[in-house]
């Protein structure tokens, strides 16, 4: 006899959120990002901090070492030897300031109205109130100002300052000054300065503050005087980008139009060489101006050594987050990562007088070089060198070209190589004879 199957019944439950896990997710989607702001993906906004993968490769080059400028390293410990040198600077410009009637509260006024443009210029939401935010601003502006006026003779050093007269310290605040994670906003320097300047009532005529600036890094840079007083109109974002600025020519100041033909990548210096593409130093304003003709390419001599290579690092940075600048040290920083490969073409490279290596052996300017390119991303149709690359990849391809340079580079390239090869024609000459006549005394017997 069958049984009917027994019948369950199907419960239904329904499955509720917890209260509070709900309110905690609403929050969050209330809550504008702090660590990567809305106002990062502005033109506006120009002070970064530098993506991971950057800092994985060259990390301290990112970081400041004794001084801190700006909110992104304030009140680290490592940094409180100048920061207290912060409040002393202040107090030499308010001593000349004051009895004109310039005072503290009149800096902090008069900075007060910005507040919000410069909160804007960080990727970051900067919590700090607007009185601690305000007298950052004046302490790390008229810190740099003073200095800059300082270091140019505008104002004298204290006979005892240690600032200049322990050498070790200014070389690193030069550096200091140019971390992208170190930065405040040059419209806040400018208007500090106009301040000062207006107060003092000079009747000799007075510097800009770009002029003083750039005279300050020159010390590294090394750049001729008649070239720096060119540009004492030029202004920047910050101090990092006003003196990448200053290195960019103005004839490069808008980027090329998009190629329908892509840009290829080029070789190292070892293999344009037997390609028979030289490479030769010329003398020019700036770095940047590479010219590729006839087979030869033509660089400005570059000094690798710590300031530069900080300067370098931390540009490439920059235009990798700014939205809005060009990417002439990227692409630059590309260039050189192609040609470099081992020590070997550093090598060759400094005997050409284009690289001076004030860094390290070969070696380690060659791993420099590489990390300098390495995980940036640019669109290589419109840099400034496309033209370049292309050029040099179509010579590169010729045939006829590279196989009469591989044969000179192969057995003309050193004395050594030369003579190996002369003496091996001279024994093909002689077994050739030496066949001849053993064939032409078989043929008369």
């Amino acid at each position: 006899m069958a049984t009917n199957p027994v019948q369950q019944d199907h419960v239904i439950t329904m499955w509720e959120m917890n209260q509070d896990r709900l309110a905690s997710m609403y929050q969050k989607i209330s809550d504008p990002p702090r660590l990567l702001s809305n106002a990062a993906g502005k033109a506006s906004c120009c002070i970064f901090r530098v993506p991971q993968s950057l800092l994985e490769i060259n990390g301290k080059s990112y970081q400041p070492h004794i001084v801190s400028i700006g909110p992104y390293h304030r009140g680290e410990p490592h940094l409180k030897m100048i920061e207290e040198h912060k409040w002393r600077y202040l107090g030499s410009l308010l001593s000349r300031t004051e009895p004109r009637g310039l005072t503290l509260h009149d800096y902090l006024k008069s900075i007060e109205p910005m507040e919000a443009k410069a909160r804007e210029c960080y990727s970051e939401t900067i919590h700090l109130s607007t009185e601690e935010f305000v007298e950052m601003m004046v302490l790390d502006g008229c810190f740099l100002i003073e200095l800059f006026r300082k270091y140019g003779r505008v104002v004298r050093f204290e006979p005892d300052d240690p600032l200049i007269n322990m050498f070790w310290i200014l070389p690193f605040m030069n550096r200091d000054f140019l971390r992208l994670e170190n930065q405040i906003p040059y419209f806040v320097l400018e208007h500090l300065y106009d301040l000062i300047t207006k107060s003092e009532d000079r009747k000799d005529s007075v510097k800009s503050l770009s002029l003083l600036a750039l005279e300050f890094f020159n010390n590294h840079l090394q750049r001729p005087d008649q070239v720096i007083a060119k540009l004492h109109s030029l202004t920047g974002k910050h101090l990092l980008d006003l003196l990448r600025s200053s290195v960019i020519p103005a004839s490069h100041a808008e980027p090329p139009s998009k190629k329908s033909t892509p840009t290829h990548i080029i070789h190292c210096v070892s293999k344009l060489r037997r390609a028979g593409i030289k490479l030769n130093a010329k003398e020019c304003e700036s770095f940047l101006l590479i010219k590729f003709k006839r087979g030869v390419i033509e660089m400005p001599a570059i000094a690798i050594d710590d300031f530069m290579s900080s300067f370098l690092l931390n540009c490439v940075a920059y235009e990798q987050c700014h939205k809005s600048c060009s990417k002439h040290i990227t692409t630059y920083a590309t260039f050189l990562d192609c040609l470099v490969n081992t020590y070997k073409d550093v090598e060759y490279l400094s005997d050409r007088n284009i690289i001076e290596n004030c860094f390290g052996n070969d070696g380690e300017v060659a791993h420099f070089i590489n990390n300098l390119g390495k995980d940036v991303a640019f669109d290589m149709d419109r840099c400034y060198l496309s033209e370049l690359f292309n050029d040099v990849h179509q010579y590169y391809r010729n045939s006829w070209h590279v196989q009469w340079a591989s044969f000179k580079y192969t057995y003309f390239d050193t004395p050594w190589s030369f003579i190996s090869a002369f003496a091996a024609l001279i024994l093909l000459i002689l077994t050739l004879l030496q066949t001849f006549y053993s064939a032409l005394s078989y043929y008369h017997s």
